[in-house]
């Protein structure tokens, strides 16, 4: 059967959102009809019509937004007041179910930023994607090396079937999202522990910070809540060398019941996943900056390789950490 997805496929799953710099025509088709998020003159999400539609409505959402043509404004003198101000207003929308979205509340809190990495305020997780804000995770490859007889194999989860978000699907080894106050590092210890059961000294003492993947994700329906949301996103990478469990390497195993199971694929059982569209589309897109970085996709091997390293890199348009 042929693969239903080419590499460059997976780019555009993921980064779908036209970027001004190369594509300003599409990008001012696309945002005829949204408005900025603005902090001071920065522009720090973008907000669609159906929110803008909710934000207009004062006795649900307060009057604490300042909206003009094109342009809304989070009134507060301070992070603390900007973060009061938004805080009860996703709240009076998730009272009132007027997005699904919010049906997923996490009561984490996500930072926002002004321009030089300070924090402009901080919002509820499931609440992000609203206002189009940049969020940011840690991911982590946890892999076995190639020999001259065995090649390089992953360990790859399946997420839990009654996760709200991409149920069954395949993921990173480790991943999570980054909450106020935590770095990439600390995150990806965290998340680790919870979801494969690695233990913090062995991380800490293997796992190698190997950069980031940056992309401007529109959501699917798959990602729970509404389809259309925006979703900018930095992710912070990690690789983790392994030895095979029969040599005593560490086995990654479910804990906090998000992950299914964990399976030990080979490099062509991963392809051959991702171009089936098995993979969450962030973890496709990690996963394909992993490849690049071991030589398994080229530029000798594959076509629309710069465009494809270049996309997984996304310079974002917003302040970032």
């Amino acid at each position: 059967m042929a693969p239903k997805f080419s590499y460059l496929d997976l780019v555009n799953g993921v980064d779908g959102f036209p970027n001004a710099a190369t594509h300003p025509v599409a990008f001012a088709e696309r945002t005829a009809d949204h408005s900025r998020f603005m902090y001071l003159s920065h522009t720090v999400g973008y907000i669609i019509p159906m929110v803008l539609d909710a934000l207009k409505d004062v006795a649900l959402s307060g009057d604490w937004w300042e909206i003009k043509p094109g342009v809304v404004r989070l009134l507060g003198d301070t992070v603390e007041e900007r973060t009061k101000n938004i805080d009860e207003t996703t709240r009076r929308w998730r009272d009132a179910k007027r997005f699904e979205i919010l049906s997923g509340w996490r009561d984490e809190r996500y930072t926002v930023y002004a321009p030089q990495g300070k924090p402009c305020f901080y919002m509820e997780r499931s609440a992000h994607p609203l206002f189009g804000v940049v969020a940011y995770g840690s991911h982590m490859t946890v892999y076995i090396p190639a020999t001259p007889t065995t090649p390089l194999r992953i360990w790859v989860p399946r997420r839990a079937a009654g996760k709200a978000t991409y149920p069954s699907m395949l993921d990173n080894t480790v991943a999570g999202g980054m909450g106020d106050g935590q770095t990439p590092w600390e995150c990806i210890i965290k998340e680790a522990g919870e979801e494969a059961s690695l233990e913090e000294d062995y991380v800490r003492a293997n796992a190698k910070a190997v950069g980031f993947v940056s992309y401007f994700y529109v959501r699917h329906k798959e990602a729970g809540g509404e389809a259309g949301l925006l979703q900018p996103e930095v992710e912070y990478c990690y690789d983790m060398i392994v030895k095979e469990p029969s040599e005593g390497g560490p086995v990654p195993k479910p804990f906090d019941g998000e992950v299914a199971e964990h399976i030990l694929m080979d490099v062509d059982e991963v392809i051959t996943n991702l171009k089936n569209g098995k993979f969450k589309p962030n973890c496709a897109a990690v996963l394909l900056d992993f490849f690049i970085r071991h030589g398994v996709i080229t530029a000798e091997n594959e076509t629309d390789y710069l465009e494809i390293y270049t996309r997984l890199h996304r310079r974002l348009e917003f302040p970032t950490r």
